[in-house]
């Protein structure tokens, strides 16, 4: 069970990194971001397509628990999570309030990944 939960998190990952390098403003569109310049898509790209990419394939690297690395990936990614939930959670706090979709949406799938990943190191 801990290795599929890896594994899902980490097609996650995957997926939205993939989305993110083929398609930069149609993944920031649900966010109000207007992505519309060169260095605009460079950002979303490098930032959630780049990064998502590379942490889906630590995630692989861990499931496999290759170079007995898998604890450190998998707590490091949970605590990413964890701090990009947070960061929802202090901008609700600082701003005003949003819809569910997208913000709520992703500070849920955020938190649950991050526990579940903790709970499967």
């Amino acid at each position: 069970m801990d290795t599929i939960v890896i594994v899902a998190v980490g097609a996650f990952f995957l997926a939205m990194g993939g989305y993110a390098l083929v398609a930069p403003a149609a993944l920031a569109r649900p966010f109000r971001l207007r992505v519309e310049s060169p260095e605009a898509r460079s950002e979303v790209r490098a930032v959630y397509g780049g990064f998502g990419v590379a942490i889906a394939a630590m995630l692989g690297v861990a499931a496999a628990d290759i170079g007995g690395v898998r604890a450190g990936v998998v707590l490091t990614v949970a605590a990413a999570l964890a701090g990009m939930a947070l960061g929802r959670l202090i901008s609700r706090l600082a701003d005003t309030r949003t819809a569910f979709y997208p913000i709520w949406f992703y500070f849920a799938v955020e938190l649950i990944a991050a526990t579940l990943l903790v709970t499967a190191h």
